[in-house]
């Protein structure tokens, strides 16, 4: 354990970080699997609410650091391919 009050400082923000970090994924990857879901099922009507909810949350992803911007329209653009299959 740290000694010095600076790494303990820095062990207590480590902490609060990585809860809110391990938060905001979670959240993503519920999102993500709900539209997997919506897919796999072939229902559109809430394929296409599914897609609008996980746009928003990997738009949220990027702001908060959890995926690179890249990263996040890669999964869009895959996501969005697959929905309109389904029409």
């Amino acid at each position: 354990m740290a000694n010095h009050f600076s790494a303990l400082k820095r062990a207590r923000q480590t902490e609060r970080r990585t809860l809110r970090n391990r938060g905001n994924t979670s959240r993503l990857r519920s999102a993500l699997r709900d539209m997997r879901e919506a897919l796999a099922k072939g229902d559109k009507s809430a394929a296409e609410q599914s897609f609008r909810q996980t746009s928003s949350a990997l738009d949220k992803a990027i702001q908060k650091g959890v995926l690179h911007e890249n990263t996040a329209a890669r999964y869009k653009s895959r996501l969005n391919a697959r929905l309109n299959a389904l029409k």
